[in-house]
């Protein structure tokens, strides 16, 4: 017997078929935004990056190495390929939040994305956390929306643990900043962090909060896709003077090393 939607409380929660394809592709957008905007076919970088801020966006058009990606035809954003430390990379930035992280994710991934890397500025849940640090993210906690439509509802999204156990293993002695492994929070509400919700974030081990990862993870789990997600830990949620501070150029130069290092430590391990 069906269950009337109006007795079956919110809907993120009713009408899922998690094996059921999408009517709506992103291939099938892709197409139509290539006709329109008339880009020719053709693949994007195959190690594809996320950057929320926009700060490595930022640094590369400034220092005149970012350039646009011919073959990226979202809709709604631009792609900039940059060569880093001899690895080709396509960044895009600004894509804020789960929805928009998810919706640039699937368009990646039809372009000929293999490996997406988020990096995203994160606030500091874990009082031993540093003041700023870097987080490979293995888990995260789902307090957003995105996730319950491409995976059951549970309490955290995995990332791939074998993915995770490679990157981790490449990147000691990589000579990048000390990367720590834990859980975030991810929140579709940055201005309703209150104190109860922290606390109970912190009772469960998470390190910092963010905005992408379990939307992230949740999709890279449920098409099979390659994510690796990494929280910048670079505040305390405002609640002190001179917060936000990321370093030299906003962190984009040590986020770079970092991202180049992981996209190595992923082709050396096949």
């Amino acid at each position: 017997m069906a269950t009337d939607p109006d007795d079956a409380g919110s809907p993120l929660l009713v009408g899922k078929d998690f094996a059921a394809a999408s009517v709506f592709q992103p291939r099938n957008l892709l197409r139509e935004a290539r006709r329109q905007k008339a880009v020719p076919a053709g693949d994007v970088p195959a190690i594809c990056v996320l950057d929320p801020d926009g700060d490595i966006v930022r640094a590369v058009r400034a220092d005149g190495r970012g350039r646009l990606d011919p073959y990226w035809a979202c809709y709604h954003t631009d792609m900039y390929d940059v060569d880093h430390d001899g690895e080709r990379l396509g960044i895009v930035g600004c894509a804020v939040g789960a929805p928009f992280a998810v919706l640039v994710a699937e368009q990646m991934f039809a372009s000929g994305c293999q490996l997406l890397i988020s990096v995203t500025s994160a606030g500091r849940i874990a009082e031993s956390l540093p003041a700023s640090c870097f987080v490979l993210i293995e888990r995260a906690l789902r307090d957003e929306g995105t996730s319950l439509h491409y995976r059951a509802a549970a309490r955290f999204a995995e990332a791939d643990a074998g993915l995770i156990g490679r990157i981790e293993g490449g990147l000691r002695g990589a000579g990048v900043p000390e990367v720590l492994l834990g859980a975030t929070w991810t929140t579709d509400a940055p201005f309703r962090e209150t104190e109860t919700a922290i606390a109970a974030a912190r009772a469960v081990g998470v390190l910092a909060v963010e905005m992408e990862a379990a939307a992230l993870y949740s999709f890279a789990g449920a098409g099979g896709h390659k994510v690796l997600c990494f929280a910048h830990v670079t505040n305390q949620m405002a609640r002190i003077d001179g917060d936000f501070e990321k370093g030299e150029a906003n962190g984009a130069l040590d986020a770079l090393n970092l991202i180049a290092a992981t996209a190595r430590a992923w082709r050396t391990a096949g």
